[in-house]
């Protein structure tokens, strides 16, 4: 498959910025990393078979390589040029599907100032608009109040749990499923965003 977009691509809207993760990235995003563990470790996808963790060169161009191949759409999310998360537009599928998963972390000094729901507006907006996808979806632990906080602001559909579906903490843990389709944001969801009062403080 063939990327649909050109990468790399960088996303501004207010405030927060999306791009790419870069090599010279490395010493912010591991002290950022260090700072949010135990903010993070709760609802981050863990290896069922111990498999330990890539580098972080191999990492990037993991993240590079899908990108450049239309599977996915990785970023860092920035507050005022400053590293603070990250989100991906990931399984990107074409055809009669024409859907993604997004999915995001940010550093817990800018939870619930409007970054993420900002972040992940941006994207689904892209991924709609710019690279021709049709279904966007989140999944999400049902203990997760502030990631639930972010697709309610945006009015994302829940379409219901999903038993033991991704592997957390040595263990299959339940998520929430929740979509939104092209179509039923006509004007995109950073407006409507703004719109339901949206802001970044």
């Amino acid at each position: 498959m063939t990327a649909v977009v050109p990468w790399p691509v960088t996303l501004v809207e207010d405030r927060v910025g999306l791009r790419p993760l870069r090599q010279r990235d490395r010493a912010t995003w591991e002290r950022l990393r260090r700072a949010n563990a135990a903010w993070l470790e709760r609802w981050e996808a863990t290896s069922p078979t111990g498999e330990p963790p890539s580098t972080f060169r191999s990492y990037v161009r993991t993240l590079d390589r899908g990108a450049r191949a239309g599977t996915a759409l990785p970023f860092v999310v920035e507050l005022d040029g400053e590293l603070v998360g990250q989100l991906t537009v990931s399984s990107i599928t074409r055809g009669s599907f024409c859907s993604a998963t997004i999915g995001y972390w940010v550093s817990e000094h800018v939870a619930g100032r409007g970054v993420t729901p900002l972040a992940v507006a941006m994207a689904s907006d892209f991924a709609w608009y710019e690279a021709g996808l049709h279904r966007i979806e989140i999944n999400i632990r049902p203990e997760n109040a502030a990631s639930l906080r972010v697709v309610e602001k945006l009015g994302f559909r829940d379409e219901g749990v999903r038993r033991r579906f991704l592997h957390i903490q040595g263990d299959w843990r339940d998520h929430r499923s929740f979509a939104l389709t092209a179509e039923e944001v006509p004007g995109g969801l950073v407006r409507r965003w703004r719109e339901r009062g949206g802001t970044v403080r």
